[in-house]
């Protein structure tokens, strides 16, 4: 059983929010709490690094049998953050009739092309110190746990465009480990071709909300998920970065995109 918080009233429509990362449970805390008041959110921790690598056939069963054990009667809205948004489709393409919607915030790439131009998208914005502190980090004797934290502190100013100040919202330690085998077996799943074209399975609405800073090129995603999920509503928000929850100028129309979809 995955861990989990819950917010807002049982009585309203359930919504599921998954995490980003992989493997920073805590990152969807403030959209929940937003929620809370018209929706009965659930905010699942998903499972960390042991004896067995991470797939993402792990992290779909877990959030199967949560799905069964905290909705039984009636199908979910699902929507997740970056990452969470990814694990999102995976899950709806494998149990299609499972969810009432599907909300995508700040999706991940799932082609080699969307990659190499996010790639292209946060060199142009690295200054010669952004890099002279990567190198640095990277030569370091740090573990690789610290050092994925220390170089996430430095690129986190690419991805937004003007933030609200917040805290951080990471529930415990970041889990090194189970970052890196669960990307690294997405990045298989895609290069054997399940994702994403095993999402033609999906026949819940679905809707994607995407900032125009984030890195992650919007338009080229939502191109490559189109030819399979023809459903597929988008929504680009201006002067927003990839977290438009934390955003000064998108926050209002975000929430209110994101209300509607469910």
């Amino acid at each position: 059983m995955l861990n989990f918080r819950k917010y807002g009233n049982t009585k309203n429509p359930i919504v599921i929010l998954l995490h980003g990362g992989p493997a920073a449970p805590g990152t969807v805390a403030p959209i929940a709490e937003e929620l809370a008041d018209s929706f009965r959110v659930l905010e699942p921790f998903q499972r960390g690094s042991g004896k067995t690598p991470l797939t993402v056939k792990t992290h779909i069963e877990d959030l199967e049998q949560f799905i069964r054990e905290q909705s039984p009667h009636c199908k979910p809205s699902l929507a997740g953050e970056s990452w969470g948004a990814m694990l999102a489709l995976a899950y709806g393409a494998a149990y299609p009739d499972s969810l009432k919607t599907l909300t995508l915030i700040g999706c991940g790439t799932f082609d080699k092309t969307s990659r190499a131009q996010m790639g292209k998208i946060l060199e142009s914005r690295m200054t010669d110190e952004h890099q002279k502190a990567l190198n640095e980090i990277t030569q370091s004797s740090s573990t690789p746990q610290q050092q994925l934290l220390e170089k996430y502190k430095i690129i986190q100013a690419f991805y937004d465009y003007a933030p609200i100040p917040h805290g951080n919202n990471m529930e415990g330690e970041f889990d090194s480990k189970a970052h890196t085998e669960t990307w690294e077996d997405m990045l298989r799943q895609q290069e054997l071709g399940v994702y994403p074209s095993s999402f033609n399975r999906i026949n819940c609405p679905v809707s994607m909300i995407h900032g125009d800073y984030d890195p992650h090129p919007g338009s080229m995603i939502r191109d490559s998920l189109l030819p399979y999920i023809p459903q597929l509503k988008y929504y680009e928000l201006e002067k927003c970065g990839h977290s438009p929850w934390y955003e000064t100028y998108a926050r209002e129309t975000f929430f209110h995109i994101l209300k509607s979809s469910f």
